[in-house]
């Protein structure tokens, strides 16, 4: 089967590799979609010790959708579409993986769509763990395609305001048509001064991190009411450690929620609700996927989402 893995900063090998056997328990998918997430933007844009290169095969990839091929378990027929949660390993051809990290979905929308049930999954576990927000004045910092997913999802749950922030005017205008009530360009306006304007100084009651920079990771406290929620989501970019102003924070009083589905062990639920959603009409990612890249070709799905080359927001690979 073909697959591909990273063999050195930004560079791709596709080769041949033997398909995996399955083993008990097990299901083997036929990987029709692939899409890029943030999270493999820590292993693609960094330079990692020489020693690490060339990485597993597969690596890095983790949201994937395809057809199963074969199975051993009766409840998930050869045939089925899923979302497969493969966790880490999904560029392949063939992927080898446990039964009850498989959603299946219906055949009656673009099978690329469904890839992305895996990222707004996790987005859904977090405004969860939120508890109502009905009434309540939210910002989210970043509207890349989590940010515009908190901002679909949050306007639905009933916030008054849905605040968003981001540096690229093009992901502000998506945000519009996904709920966001108002922008702020962070490069061209203080982002705290801007929230403090559009609350008429009352603040957010609750400020979502879906960035990972070090100037989100310090705005999510500074557009917080005293005692507000922080819901910290996004992963660190360009480092894990940073200079961090306590007191801004200590001030505050805040609440926090530091949440991803995959860490607690609760992703597979909350992409089953999220295919159920979809499937049923009340939510609609397929604006989000704006380009189609072929698995021959993946290097330049990387290069696009990393550079927000095009206006890119969602690259879907298609194996």
């Amino acid at each position: 089967m073909k697959a591909a893995r990273l063999v050195s900063p930004r560079e791709f090998e596709i080769l041949e590799v033997e398909t995996p056997s399955m083993r008990p328990g097990e299901v083997l998918v036929h990987m029709e979609h692939l899409s890029v997430c943030g999270s493999d933007l820590r292993t693609f844009d960094q330079v990692l010790p020489e020693a690490s290169y060339p990485l597993a095969i597969g690596t890095p990839c983790h949201e994937c959708a395809g057809v199963i091929e074969a199975s051993s378990d009766d409840a998930v027929k050869p045939g089925q579409r899923v979302v497969a949660l493969t966790y880490a390993g999904g560029l392949v051809e063939y992927a080898a993986v446990p039964a009850h990290d498989v959603v299946p979905v219906p055949d009656s929308a673009d099978p690329a769509l469904w890839v992305v049930c895996q990222p707004a999954g996790t987005v859904l576990y977090a405004c969860q763990q939120m508890g109502s927000v009905l009434g309540q004045r939210v910002v989210v910092l970043g509207q890349g395609p989590i940010g515009l997913t908190f901002a679909h999802l949050l306007e639905r749950m009933g916030a008054t305001q849905v605040i968003v922030t981001d540096v690229h005017d093009y992901r502000l205008e998506m945000s519009k048509t996904f709920g966001a009530t108002h922008t702020i360009n962070a490069r061209r306006e203080n982002v705290v001064e801007a929230v403090a304007e559009i609350t008429k100084g009352a603040m957010a009651d609750i400020a979502v991190e879906a960035v990972g920079v070090p100037e989100t990771r310090q705005q999510v406290f500074d557009v917080l009411h005293p005692k507000g929620l922080a819901v910290i989501f996004g992963m660190p970019h360009g480092g894990d450690v940073f200079p961090f102003n306590w007191w801004a924070m200590y001030e505050k009083l805040p609440r926090m929620i530091v949440v991803n589905s995959r860490r607690a062990g609760e992703v597979v639920e909350a992409v089953r609700t999220c295919v159920d959603l979809v499937s049923q009409g009340r939510l609609d990612f397929s604006r989000l996927v704006m380009h189609r890249v072929p698995f021959e070709d993946l290097g330049r799905a990387y290069d696009m989402f990393s550079a927000r080359k095009d206006g890119a927001i969602k690259v879907v690979i298609s194996v």
